[in-house]
């Protein structure tokens, strides 16, 4: 049983601490926060003990073996690397890190320190996303993607209030690319490779940063387009078209439903399995497997093909800012 400790209270480590305790691989043990009261109002209900308003303090506690953080975007970094230099695994929410040096960095600490580090990209473990994979192997002359993931935010109303939230703040790596769009990039490079090249053509909104933008990632023979978007919403589905067939999905973000359907017989073949109630489960158990069982080839394989893939993910967003010309705070440390 592995002692969880977390960094961030809002709603998705909620949703984390409940697919990780559903695994039955991990105990809540400890809660990080500015503040002790909103530590235990998070914690207690789990029946957490340890509770701190200092990070130090925090990863040189004994009784955490592994630490979720789900801090803003550019937190993640000194978080990350303060808690595996004391010896701690880490499962760090996506986007990972700002940019390809603090990657770069973040993997030589956990190597130095014997730890693991995951980026909770959750979909990637998810059956109905690995299903599409496969699928995508068998699809002769591929003709290109349309991905969208547009979902108006809340904190968007205080941006038009003149405010500055954390997610739409340069100074926090925030914007729709990072938040949003990197759902369909990781399922882009995942399913087809890293491009030949990418392009970002964003409206940029009054903080700086990207409120909605479409990508081009051009391959040799056909181009994927993704739609991102914090400050509207889309209903479309994702698609993948060869010459002969398309496979259609509800979304990209958390597949629920999977049909192949035949250009010339116009027949629907649906083969999506039931998704977990919880989508962070499969990703739970994912992590715990590996830091479990650290002699297990296969396991261990997987955990260098997710590192690859988070590493071309965070390289290709970093292209993507760079072509549109938006520059973090941590990109000029």
């Amino acid at each position: 049983m592995l002692n969880l400790g977390i960094i961030g209270t809002n709603w998705i480590t909620n949703q984390f601490v409940d697919a990780a305790i559903a695994t039955q691989e991990y105990r809540m043990v400890g809660v990080y926060s500015r503040s002790i009261e909103k530590a235990k109002a998070f914690g207690e209900p789990y029946h957490a003990t340890v509770f701190e308003t200092s990070l130090e303090a925090f990863a040189t506690n004994t009784d955490i073996d592994v630490v979720y953080i789900a801090s803003p975007n550019s937190m993640h970094y000194e978080q990350a690397v303060t808690l595996m230099k004391a010896g701690k695994h880490v499962i760090v929410e996506k986007p990972i890190f700002s940019n390809p040096r603090e990657w770069t960095a973040a993997i030589k600490v956990a190597e130095e320190n014997n730890v693991f580090i995951f980026e909770a990209a959750r979909h990637v473990h998810e059956e109905n996303f690995k299903i599409v994979k496969e699928e995508v192997k068998s699809i002769e002359n591929l003709q290109g993607a349309t991905f969208a993931y547009m979902k108006y935010s809340s904190r968007y109303d205080a941006v038009l209030n003149g405010e500055e939230p954390n997610i739409f703040s340069l100074n926090f790596s925030g914007g729709a690319l990072a938040d949003l769009g990197i759902y369909p990039l990781y399922a882009a490079i995942s399913w087809f490779g890293v491009p030949e090249s990418s392009h970002y053509f964003c409206t940029k909104i009054a903080t700086g940063v990207d409120g909605k933008g479409t990508i081009i990632l051009r391959y040799k023979g056909f181009d994927v387009t993704i739609l991102a978007g914090k400050i509207v919403n889309s209903y479309l589905p994702a698609e993948i078209y060869g010459l002969n067939k398309t496979l259609s999905m509800d979304s990209i973000e958390s597949i629920n439903t999977i049909e192949v359907i035949d250009r010339k017989t116009k027949l629907k073949e649906s083969i999506a399995q039931s998704a977990s109630e919880n989508p962070m489960e499969d990703e739970a158990k994912d992590f715990a497997d590996v830091i479990n069982f650290p002699d297990d080839a296969a396991k261990q394989a997987e955990y260098k093909e997710w590192l690859t893939l988070s590493q071309q993910v965070n390289q290709v967003m970093t292209d993507l800012r760079k072509d549109a010309g938006i520059v973090f705070a941590a990109d000029e440390k």
